[in-house]
């Protein structure tokens, strides 16, 4: 069969992308997942469809890529969660629903995406979303996505500490931190009402999927691209041990930063020099394909807690964040801590994501200057690629990751903490003797915040690197394009799930109006 629209991938962007071409009802819309499909809430796993944590809780699940990354090249490698299941990532992830600071998406507007400025952005922020506090210009109260954020009364409290802590030591106090204006502390925007993880199942594939018009067809592997020359016209698919060809007018890549990529690679997309390294024939070079690979290199500050303290891995772990502006930056907000009520020892480790042994500020540059990349190992595509990160390459890097792992002791200094913290865990003792040996424990420690992208960047054709123009379609190919989160050009200062729900949104828009 042939359709009009084929979207590969279902999480944050791909099911935005099929619920909104699909309300054309004269558009046949195909969405492939390479995971299982639940159709009703009642039908969702616990682990997808309860948590507070991260995908790393659910690691070893069928529900999840289990990838796997290089952070630094000293470090043991990471895992790397990705959802692998309708929804996503947004169906594993940790549901802070932060969007980027205004000046990242003018930064994009700036390099020739001239349709990607915050204030053209805003429409669509709105529009993803029902924020359950705030209602006003800023904000979307009819959305599919449901966003709400714990109250004072209901903070763990560890949680209450941090908030003091933070005033004290100079901070301002933001209740929404999704204000454009917003720095501080602030109580975490959540989509997560009562305990359910909302993801873009929920919230949109729940409107879509009885439509006669969009099938979704889950436990599919995308195995390349079909061209005709330049023009794009099916995929190869693999489920249940056949192979499959379908057809569509248009294909859209939505499998993340780390498959669409990928894809576009064993399909014979990419810089050429590396594809023929593994015998694959070249269609079209874009050296930018799995460049400019961005993420938030994150470090742990881990605190044991005094024997009094609750530590209840089923309760909220993240009620409070603080962005602040690093010393010397002059990039806003460049900076996160993550207050962490429950804390484990690593997963990969041995740890146990139900066996908490304290607290923890969990500390990110949120605009790293650090570029990583993603390059094949193997031309088949259910092989991973390599994924080098290359955390704390750029030397500022290091030195705003040092200076917060000191804010954040400081921080654990506070009278309120006293009364909470036994001891710190990590970093040890033996990492402060030195300028290098702290930046040697960061390098080995740094672990990822999940928020993998640019590997796909958005740009002019002008600009060698650009895989996808500011519409989403790949340079040079027809009926082709890119939308998740390997389209942006930096990475935000935020978790990246929003602002990738608004890229579904946004490239839909597009497609919608002939773009």
């Amino acid at each position: 069969m042939k359709y009009d629209v084929i979207v590969v991938g279902s999480g944050s962007a791909g099911s935005i992308v099929a619920t909104r071409i699909s309300e054309d009802p004269s558009k046949s819309v195909l969405l492939i997942e390479a995971g299982p499909d639940y159709d009703e809430i009642e039908k969702l796993p616990d682990e997808v469809r309860y948590g507070y944590a991260t995908g790393t809780d659910v690691m070893v699940s069928d529900h999840n890529w289990q990838f796997l990354g290089q952070p630094t090249p000293i470090a043991e490698p990471m895992m790397v969660p990705r959802g692998k299941v309708t929804g996503g990532s947004s169906a594993i992830n940790g549901q802070m629903f932060l969007r980027g600071v205004p000046e990242d998406y003018d930064t994009w507007a700036g390099w020739g995406n001239d349709k990607w400025s915050y204030e053209k952005l805003l429409p669509f922020f709105r529009n993803l979303e029902t924020d359950t506090d705030f209602s006003d210009d800023f904000h979307g109260t009819t959305g599919p996505i449901i966003v709400r954020r714990f109250k004072p009364t209901d903070m763990h409290p560890a949680q209450s500490a941090f908030r003091e802590a933070a005033l004290d030591a100079g901070h301002l106090e933001s209740p929404d931190l999704n204000h454009p204006d917003s720095e501080g502390i602030s109580p975490t925007p959540l989509n997560n009402p009562n305990g359910i993880r909302w993801s873009t199942n929920l919230g949109y594939l729940s409107m879509s999927r009885h439509r006669l018009n969009l099938t979704i067809r889950a436990n599919c592997n995308v195995r390349k691209i079909l061209f005709e020359g330049k023009k794009a016209y099916g995929l190869e698919v693999e489920s249940a041990g056949e192979i499959f060809t379908v057809e569509g007018q248009e294909i859209v890549l939505s499998g993340g930063a780390i498959a669409s990529p990928q894809i576009l690679m064993v399909s014979g997309v990419g810089p050429s020099d590396h594809l023929k390294e593994h015998g694959i024939e070249v269609v079209h070079e874009l050296p930018g394909v799995g460049e400019n690979l961005r993420d938030h290199p994150i470090v742990p500050v881990s605190f044991k807690t005094k024997a009094h303290v609750e530590l209840d891995g089923l309760a909220p772990r993240n009620q409070y964040v603080l962005r602040y502006t690093a010393s010397g930056s002059d990039l806003r907000n460049d900076m996160i801590i993550i207050m962490q009520s429950f804390a484990t020892d690593r997963v990969d480790r041995g740890g146990s994501r139900m066996d908490g042994f304290g607290v923890r500020m969990t500390l990110s540059v949120y605009l790293a200057k650090s570029a990583g990349k993603l390059t094949l190992q193997s031309s088949d595509p259910t092989v991973q690629p390599f994924l080098n990160y290359n955390y704390f390459d750029h030397p500022f890097d290091r030195e705003r990751m040092r200076e917060g792992i000191y804010k954040c002791l400081d921080l654990a200094k506070h009278p309120k903490f006293e009364e909470l913290i036994e001891e710190v865990v990590e970093p040890y003792s033996a990492a402060f003797d030195s300028e290098d040996s702290l930046d040697e424990w960061m390098m080995k420690e740094a672990t990822t915040g999940h928020h993998i992208s640019g590997t796909c960047k958005m740009g002019p054709s002008t600009d060698e690197m650009a895989v996808v123009d500011q519409h989403g379609k790949v340079h040079g190919l027809e009926n082709l394009r890119v939308a998740d989160a390997s389209v942006m050009p930096d990475c935000i200062r935020a978790n990246t799930n929003v602002t990738t729900m608004m890229i579904g949104e946004r490239i839909s828009d597009f497609m919608i109006n002939g773009e």
